[in-house]
């Protein structure tokens, strides 16, 4: 039976952001395992311009259990003011999903 992960996708602006926001994650258990999807160019309305931007694509995986708090961590260690947060559900196969279930079992923050 598959079991179900939380995924959330956001951008940041160079691989250094990339990095310090997906080792600190990794290193509070807040995901199993983040991935590096690489350089995207985004196009957005952004206080009433029309903006481009080179940026770096990162999708996090995580438990359901953990999954309001990485948002919480992500939304507080952006360097953006309104970062992209897309998260959504996916069922895992069982492997994989005990792997992330595991992976980030620790006692909650509240």
């Amino acid at each position: 039976m598959n079991i179900p992960v939380v995924l959330i996708l956001t951008t940041l602006p160079d691989a250094i952001a990339a990095n310090d926001l997906a080792q600190q994650a990794l290193e509070g258990r807040l995901a199993a395992c983040v991935t590096e999807l690489g350089a995207v160019r985004s196009r957005y309305h952004w206080q009433g311009k029309l903006e481009a931007a080179e940026e770096i694509q990162m999708l996090f995986k995580t438990s359901i259990a953990r999954s309001a708090e990485l948002q919480r961590f992500i939304e507080s260690n952006h360097p953006y003011e309104t970062p992209e947060i897309l998260s959504w559900q996916a069922d895992a196969s069982p492997g994989y999903g005990q792997w992330v279930v595991a992976e980030t079992s620790r006692p909650l923050h509240a």
